[in-house]
């Protein structure tokens, strides 16, 4: 005997939720739900058996995942695909965390997160599928709570409420595990989009629906501690992007780049470039092998190629590298696979995915984390009149972003891969870029709005040496731009920046390291 209680459309309720959450500044607070059969019972249907279920022949649907034995990572990666090649369609993905064990404690950590799709089987259906896949990857009969490497939850299925014997959605223990709340959160924006997340907020029987629930969990305080990390994976290694600011030196292997053309063609001297951002204390390697300069033309992928790999290759060899990450900056993705196949870490794609459209699907096959920045046009065209033209920059800075990050999850490269990069200095005029580096917060919760997981991602910014600087402090000669370099950079890190790419690596860590101190002090005191 099951029974399944179905949501139907409420547009008066749906109102009022568009309404309160809308204006809310990440706090949550002000959502007016209720959700009680009492309250509304015309708004439920039951039914005694599970072979009547009722639902549309596609559904929405939250699945959560969990990982703690043998390559998590890597047990990620195989049920996403395999849910993918089961009818499943993955739109959205949480951010990933690595946390404590619940109930029984006494092994590895988990991986979590979670994503939202649509599906054509049935809730029973879709159970099956979760169960044979978990199968298949090895889990057995065990301890309730013990370790396995995958376990597959079913946390929303449509605006379906289902309690059989084998099924119950919404999961029953979701508002009580801030590890299933966090990266289910990460799934919504702060305005709804839908109905159907309408209904699943009113499934958390709070007052402020889903958020509410994860504020009395304790919320974004939980992040980074009480066994809860935000991480984003790089090769089988986790990285918390929350300890310090990052810096990524920048190793232009081009005759034309505006700042250092032509030093660093040679392996030899490139070489000796990347020994000495490592003792200047460099965090990441950013080697490109095109200029993306205003104006600059472009040259093919096989003649980048031939500039990037022989360096490479040897810059992977030396010891020193150890420790370090590698980033290939480039638009085009057979040079991105070539450069990950020969060790490097990282993409850092200054189109976003416009300039080839293979890259989302070649990245999301590299399974390596993902650059994605704001640019319109491309080096050539980025600075005509045209792509000149805003009205609020960090808003439509923030939406073009979003619209790229979600094409590249529907391509298959989960949330947790990315880094956002608003652009500076690429199809900005002078004032939008100062607009920018005071303005990441903003463009954080515009992207909020849409999308919690993205609004999380770490943020990169490139100001170093930039036109824009020398205009404002009447310095032409590029070289001659490393204090207004530091001054950009500090602004940014102290707006939320997670990631300084730069050319002067000491000078800049000096100022990287003073912002985190400050901001460290900051939260103490708070």
């Amino acid at each position: 005997m099951s029974r399944v209680w179905y949501f139907g459309k409420w547009p008066f309720l749906t109102m009022i939720i568009f309404k309160q959450i809308i204006p809310i500044k990440h706090a949550f607070k002000g959502l007016l739900l209720t959700s009680s059969k009492a309250t509304f019972p015309s708004l439920f249907r039951s039914f005694s058996d599970a072979s009547v279920e009722v639902y549309s022949p596609e559904q929405e649907v939250v699945i959560a995942l969990g990982s703690n034995v043998g390559n998590r990572l890597k047990n990620f990666d195989e049920a996403l695909q395999l849910m993918r090649l089961s009818g499943i369609k993955i739109m959205r993905h949480g951010c990933l965390y690595e946390t404590e064990p619940a109930y029984v404690t006494d092994q590895p950590l988990f991986l979590n997160s979670a994503v939202r799709g649509t599906t054509k089987l049935g809730p029973h259906e879709l159970l099956r599928v979760l169960k044979n896949i978990e199968k298949n990857m090895g889990r057995t009969d065990g301890i309730r709570y013990g370790p396995r490497p995958i376990d597959l939850d079913i946390l929303f299925y449509g605006k379906f409420n289902i309690h059989s014997d084998t099924l119950i959605v919404p999961h029953e223990r979701i508002w009580e595990r801030p590890f299933v709340l966090a990266p289910l959160i990460d799934l919504l924006g702060l305005a709804v989009d839908g109905d159907t997340v309408a209904t699943w907020h009113l499934f958390s029987r709070q007052s402020g629906g889903i958020f509410r629930s994860w504020e009395k969990l304790g919320g974004e305080s939980l992040i980074g501690k009480d066994g809860l990390r935000r991480v984003l994976p790089i090769g089988d290694h986790l990285w918390d992007w929350s300890q310090k600011t990052y810096v990524m030196g920048v190793l232009n292997l081009t005759p034309d780049s505006f700042s250092d053309g032509g030093k660093f063609q040679s392996v030899e001297s490139a070489v000796s470039q990347v020994r000495s951002m490592i003792s200047e204390g460099v965090d990441i390697i950013d080697i490109g092998a095109q200029s993306t300069r205003p104006f600059a033309p472009r040259i093919s992928a096989e003649e980048e190629m031939d500039r990037l790999i022989p360096s490479v290759e040897a810059i992977a060899k030396i010891p020193e590298v150890e420790g370090k990450l590698l980033s290939v900056d480039t638009f085009y993705s057979k040079v991105a696979s070539e450069a990950v196949s020969k060790g490097v870490h990282l993409v850092n794609d200054v189109s976003g995915g416009h300039l080839d459209f293979e890259m989302f699907n070649v990245v999301a096959h590299l399974k390596v984390p993902y650059v994605v920045m704001h640019m319109r046009g491309d080096p050539s065209t980025m600075q005509t009149s045209e792509n000149l033209n805003y009205v609020d920059v960090c808003k439509q800075v923030a939406s073009e972003l979003y619209t790229r990050v979600s094409e590249a999850e529907l391509s298959g490269i989960p949330a947790w891969r990315m880094i956002i990069d608003p652009g500076i200095g690429f199809s900005k005029k002078n004032e939008d870029n100062l607009e920018i580096l005071m303005g990441l917060p903003t463009i954080r919760e515009e992207l909020s709005f849409k999308s919690l997981a993205a609004s999380h991602a770490p943020i990169l910014i490139g100001p170093s040496r930039k036109k824009f600087l020398g205009y404002i402090c009447n310095r032409p000669n590029a070289s001659e731009r490393d204090p207004a370099t530091i001054a950009a950079v500090t602004s940014g890190i102290l707006g939320g920046a997670n990631i300084i790419r730069v050319h002067n690596v000491r000078d800049n860590l000096d100022a990287a390291r003073l912002c985190d101190a400050l901001l460290k002090c900051k939260k103490v005191q708070i």
